[in-house]
Formats: structure tokens, sequence, C-alpha cells
């Protein structure tokens, strides 16, 4: 099997990246073998559409599935109209070998189709980076407290 590990750098003692369409590094290995090609993931600095082009450009390497932390709903249907399993849920305190072992070991489920039908009706589970918005912003205007006479 050609599996598509997302990664960080370019060699197999490299950090995974949790991200598919803006990974730097596509590592390509033949789960039979051990052989692995390294790809540049070229869409990794794209204003828009990275993951698009991101599954078109694993699409062009002929992969029969990826291995990543989690793929947006855009890349999903491109990669799903090609029939490339999708393995989500990496971790990136893994290396790209610690994530082979693991996924040969059976620890990676395959993300079901049906997961990815509807990405609206999916709750969101992300940890971004809160942007609060609150209009104090943390400045408070204290204007109380005890009036000293």
């Amino acid at each position: 099997m050609k599996l598509c590990i997302t990664a960080a750098g370019k060699e197999l003692e490299a950090r995974v990246d949790a991200r598919f369409g803006r990974a730097p590094w596509f590592l390509i290995v033949d789960t039979d073998t051990g052989t692995f090609e390294a790809v540049e993931n070229t869409a990794a600095n794209q204003g828009q559409g990275a993951g698009i082009s991101a599954a078109q450009l694993v699409t062009d390497k002929s992969v029969d599935a990826v291995l990543t932390g989690r793929v947006g709903p855009n890349s999903m249907s491109v990669l799903q109209k090609t029939n490339i399993k999708l393995f989500e849920g990496v971790s990136s305190q893994d290396t790209v070998s610690q994530a082979l072992v693991k996924f040969k070991n059976g620890t990676y489920s395959e993300t079901s189709s049906a997961a990815g039908a509807s990405p609206r009706m999916q709750g969101g589970g992300g940890r971004g980076m809160g942007r609060g918005m609150g209009g104090g912003g943390g400045q408070g205007m204290g204007g109380g407290g005890r009036r000293r006479r």
C-alpha cells in the first residue's frame, strides 16, 4: 500500500504535521517494503484552496491512503472522489516512523465516507486560538471602589 503521511520534514524521523493542506511535506511510504518518497507540498503556502490543491497533489502520486491529523471538507471531498482511504487522528507529537508503526498495528480507523458527506452537520472539535472580541479587551475602566475622605 502507498500511504501518504503528512510531515513537518522530509525524513522518517520528522514530526508528523497534523494539518493536511498546510503540511510542508508528504511522505509517501510503501508499507510493504518500507521505501518512501518525500514530496514537498507546494500548496502549503497558498492563501486559499490549499487543501484542494494538496489533495490533487496526493491524488497525482497514486496513493492508496492518507494518514493525517485532520482533513477539511473540501480536501475530503476530493480524496473520496478518487477512492483514497483516509485515516485521521495522528498526533504531531509522533514522528512519521512512530505513526507508521501505529498505523500498521491498527491504531487508526478509516474515516467513514458518511462523516465527510455533510461537513456542515459535523460538530467542531478544533482547539483554535480564541479571538475574543469583548468590548473591554481586558482593559478594565474600573471607576468603582471605596471613596476616601
